[in-house]
């Protein structure tokens, strides 16, 4: 989805080389980056869990939401925030853009809760019918890689006027009638499917090779210095998601009051990704170990591939670069258990 990702923990009352952040207090703070979409890290928000586990250790935690990875990597950049989520997109443009930043964990994969839709006053039935029409979506996203991977394998990149665009003015396009289709994520998505009709989902993009996922960078300046809080986090994330396995419905009804959304179209959201348990995250098709790094390494460096070759990145980040910014090994601590020093 785009445009994932995020986090951010800080410890109080420590000598350490990393500076936590302040509130308006002069209190510790843990500062979170967060996108706006229906995760476990916004479920993790609802539920007081995150803030009660960093309260424990006298942490306060302060949340920003970003639209976009855009936004969320320019405040990493600035050393504004401690995690951020994000698409997979714009995990790629933090290492091609040197941020100190590493991926930590991935939220979800991405299914039907990204689509390419057309208006149905278009004319377009078929991605053939693109031809001349003006497209909106985010850059940098995991929209954007479907979208440009839909157009490249019709031979329709210089075909069509592609517009970078944020979710909330995506939708104001389409309801001036100001573009004829886009690839966005929910909700924005169940906005524009009211008057269009679906070509494409990236359910389908999934099914025949392209992988997209939101996933959490955090700030390398924080976990070095803190490693134990970098796995309470993601031990925060764990709680929630056994809460949406538990119970969909209520992990639903409570998503869609912090996000004040409809509860169907959060639970079309949610039945739309797939959320992963640190077992699944650690297969060797996805994150791997920090001894055998899994597939998600290949997926990270075909992205990066492909961006660079069109030009959206400056800098193609190597394999081996890739396999150190994917770093495992605080979801390995979390999943056994283990105090890290």
């Amino acid at each position: 989805m785009a445009v994932v990702f995020v986090s951010l923990f800080f410890i109080v009352g420590l000598v350490m080389s990393y500076i936590p952040g302040k509130d308006q207090n002069n209190g510790a703070v843990v500062r979170v980056g967060l996108l706006r979409v229906p995760n476990d890290e916004i479920l993790a928000k609802a539920t007081n869990i995150i803030d009660e586990r960093f309260a424990e250790q006298n942490i306060g935690v302060e949340y920003i939401t970003f639209d976009s990875g855009v936004d969320a990597n320019k405040a990493l950049s600035a050393d504004s925030i401690d995690f951020a989520s994000m698409g997979h997109t714009n995990g790629v443009v933090a290492l091609s853009n040197n941020i100190n930043v590493e991926l930590i964990w991935i939220h979800e994969i991405l299914g039907d809760v990204e689509a390419l839709v057309a208006r149905d006053d278009s004319g377009i039935e078929t991605i053939e019918d693109l031809r001349g029409k003006r497209i909106a979506t985010t850059f940098a996203s995991t929209s954007h890689l479907s979208l440009l991977t839909i157009l490249q394998n019709a031979n329709l990149e210089d075909e069509v006027t592609l517009l970078d665009m944020q979710t909330a003015d995506i939708v104001a396009a389409w309801r001036r009638g100001d573009i004829d289709a886009a690839y966005t994520w929910q909700p924005s998505l169940g906005e524009i499917m009211k008057t269009g009709t679906t070509l494409k989902t990236s359910a389908q993009m999934a099914e025949e090779g392209l992988v997209t996922c939101n996933i959490l960078l955090a700030n390398k300046n924080f976990t070095d210095s803190h490693p134990d809080l970098t796995v309470t986090f993601l031990s925060c994330l764990k709680e929630a998601g056994d809460i949406y396995r538990a119970d969909p419905d209520q992990a639903a009804s409570i998503l869609a009051q912090e996000l004040t959304l409809d509860i169907e179209e959060v639970k079309i959201q949610l039945q739309g990704s797939q959320w992963l348990t640190p077992q699944e995250a650690l297969s060797d098709k996805l994150l791997g170990t920090h001894t055998e790094p899994g597939s998600f390494v290949d997926v990270m460096k075909n992205t990066a591939d492909f961006l660079y070759n069109g030009r959206y990145i400056q800098r193609n980040p190597s394999r081996e670069e890739i396999a150190r910014f994917v770093n495992p090994v605080y979801v390995e601590a979390m999943y056994r258990g283990e105090v890290m020093p």
